[in-house]
């Protein structure tokens, strides 16, 4: 079973884990990766222990004796290394190896010492480790010892309650596990989970039939099939390969299930292919694991051929490589053989299995009896203290809720007697009510009258705006037709500025008729309607120019708007005559507005032009541009401030 060069090669393999080695990781070269190559890539010994415990089939093309020896040198590098979080994660991988191979003594002795300084453990591997001791004394049939187990559990808060349903049953108290089970189980089972009721109508039909009531197993078997296929054919629901792999074991074992009640039936021919499927399932599921349910079915097969007195077949079956554990098995095993010999008149062979089976019977007779009885005893004292335990927490807990609904009585005694005082206060409310309906009548009236003086109010002041637009427009018109009569370069330069600062107070007045609220300006829009008047006067170098407004949400009252608005007026004109006089295609503004509610607004301003000449400051007491601004800026109390830049001009201020 092993492989003869895996040792040595996975010594090298190791090696490079250690200071001073190094080894290349393909030093094993097999085509395609399989889960034990996989499992060596990993660098932790936490992702070794995860990949170990999560992957189904994990001796399919490597078997558990690699597994183990691998196990075994990672732990000798981690004890060398002094890394006991590692030794914990490989004792324990290396324990459950040992239960894979059958080999439950070994696998609890390792198990034991664990478990003897588990308070240094992380819970995962407490939890582990502890699963791990409670599937190898049920297989050795240390009942008391697994109860023990499931106690430890529960006090560390890995399980709410302790079953006691399977040992029950392996004490060959095969009606009181089901009616056990069926108690406290069925009711905590959705009626959607399908797999929850595969297992549960499994159970039931396998403790009736060590019951001995075949009939009724089977029709539990018959509905854990059902519930299982309906599992495995539900597309919506997601399953990992572990679960798929968990839930094809289970299939396997419901199939054995039918299988071994069609025998009691003497069912022999429906019982074969039952059985046969069922091993092919697990064989493929389990490979490289000893599997109890694997060699019982077996056995099964090799029982029903030779009833049938196809002695080729039952020879296959028993001749195959199975090794039982139990002793019902070896005792099946051999007296299997001992029929197979004396229905080939082989009376010798078939004399000496039941001699085997004689004295197996013989050492076990003394003891068995006794044993079982002290292991049900012990079993049943411990159900007992658990129960008395449960219920004194109950009674606690009964206690507690008794005090809860007394304090709750007195709160609401409290209650009762607030909402009597609230419902006089309520009824003197009422009462004030009824007075103030007149008062309150009265003043809706007023109120209305009110409003709808405000509605006038609104209307006659949109009224005005829009007037006062109308004229401003009309003024623009005067300017226009002047400038047509004007030959002066000069003088027609001077009609457009004007032209476009009387448009600039117009747009003013023009958004806000057109608001709802009268009393302030939206500005990113404002600045947006300003800038296409100043397009439409400077077409030529106005449609090259990159414009980027940033003032969204942004509102001021008419007395810093208009300001403002001149003020950005000639900053834009300027840059549309002065800032790009080549007409450039990269030209650039940036208009920057800010006033955050309660404190000081800022504005900024900037192009990538030409920038200002050498001689602006002599020339701003001759401007009139630069001084409409500043005095615009003093109406809005602040300074215009200038910086010259790298390419362009700055303007900028603060107001409040």
């Amino acid at each position: 079973m092993k492989k003869t060069f895996f040792p040595l090669v996975f010594l090298f393999l190791v090696a490079g884990l250690v200071p001073g080695h190094s080894v290349a990781q393909d030093t094993l070269e097999i085509s395609g990766k399989d889960n034990f190559e996989k499992f060596q890539e990993f660098n932790s010994s936490s992702e070794r222990s995860r990949f170990f415990f999560e992957t189904p089939n994990r001796y399919e093309k490597y078997s558990a004796y690699d597994w183990l020896e691998a196990v075994e040198v990672y732990l000798e590098v981690a004890e060398s290394s002094k890394d006991t979080l590692a030794v914990t994660d490989y004792e324990i991988m290396k324990a459950h190896v040992y239960f894979d191979l059958g080999d439950y003594e070994k696998s609890l002795a390792l198990g034991k010492v664990m478990f003897e300084d588990m308070a240094h453990m992380r819970m995962e591997d407490k939890a582990l480790l502890l699963d791990l001791l409670d599937k190898n004394y049920a297989r050795l049939e240390l009942y008391d010892k697994q109860i023990e187990v499931r106690m430890r559990k529960r006090e560390m808060g890995l399980t709410k309650n302790v079953s006691f349903y399977d040992i029950y049953s392996n004490l060959g108290q095969h009606r009181k596990a089901m009616r056990d089970y069926m108690t406290e189980e069925k009711k905590d089972i959705a009626e959607d989970d399908f797999l929850a009721l595969a297992i549960y109508n499994n159970n039931i039909g396998n403790y009736l039939r060590l019951d001995e009531s075949a009939p009724t197993a089977m029709t539990y078997f018959k509905k854990a099939v059902a519930f299982l296929d309906v599992h495995l054919k539900d597309v919506m629901e997601v399953k990992s390969e572990k679960d798929i792999n968990e839930a094809q074991i289970l299939k396997g074992v419901i199939l054995g299930n039918i299988g071994k009640t069609h025998v009691q039936l003497k069912e022999y021919e429906k019982a074969i292919p039952f059985l046969e499927e069922s091993v092919d399932i697990l064989g493929e599921q389990e490979k490289g694991k000893f599997s109890p349910d694997l060699v019982e079915n077996t056995l099964e097969i090799a029982q029903c051929y030779l009833q049938m007195d196809d002695f080729a077949k039952a020879t296959d079956y028993l001749s195959r490589d199975i090794v039982p554990q139990k002793t019902a098995n070896i005792l099946k095993q051999n007296r299997l053989y001992a029929a197979y010999y004396d229905k080939t008149g082989n009376f010798e062979s078939a004399t000496d299995y039941l001699k085997q089976n004689l004295r197996i019977r013989d050492s076990l007779d003394d003891n068995a009896a006794r044993i079982k009885k002290q292991q049900l005893a012990t079993v049943v004292a411990q159900e007992e203290a658990y129960s008395r335990k449960v219920i004194e927490e109950q009674k606690r807990a009964l206690e507690k809720s008794r005090m809860d609904i007394a304090d709750k009585d007195k709160s609401i005694n409290l209650v009762f007697i607030t909402l009597v005082f609230l419902l006089m206060g309520l009824a003197a409310l009422v009462y004030a009510y009824l007075r103030s309906v007149k008062t309150q009548r009265l003043i809706a009236d007023q109120k209305q009258i009110i409003e709808n003086a405000l509605v006038e109010k609104d209307s006659l002041l949109k009224e005005i705006h829009h007037r006062v637009k109308n004229n401003l427009q009309m003024v623009s018109s005067l300017l226009s037709l002047q400038t047509k009569n004007t030959r002066s370069k000069a003088a027609i330069e001077a009609l457009e500025e004007g032209k476009s600062r009387v448009k600039a107070m117009a747009l003013i007045h023009q958004k806000l008729y057109q608001n709802e609220d009268l009393s302030f300006i939206e500005m990113q829009g404002y600045i947006e309607s300003l800038i296409n008047s100043i397009q439409s006067v400077y077409k030529k170098g106005g449609h090259n120019i990159n414009i980027t407004i940033d003032a969204e949400g942004v509102e001021l009252d008419i007395d810093r708007a208009i300001p403002f608005g001149l003020i950005l007026n000639e900053l834009v004109s300027n840059s549309f005559k002065y800032a790009f006089p080549h007409d450039e295609d990269n030209g650039k503004i940036y208009i920057h507005l800010r006033k955050p509610k309660g404190q000081e607004g800022f504005f900024e301003y900037t192009d990538n032009g030409v920038g200002l000449p050498e001689d602006t400051e002599e020339r701003a007491g001759s401007s009139m541009g630069i001084r409409l601004m500043n005095r615009l800026a003093n109406q809005l109390q602040t300074t215009l401030n200038t910086d010259k830049t790298a390419e362009g001009v700055r303007f900028w201020f603060n107001f409040k």
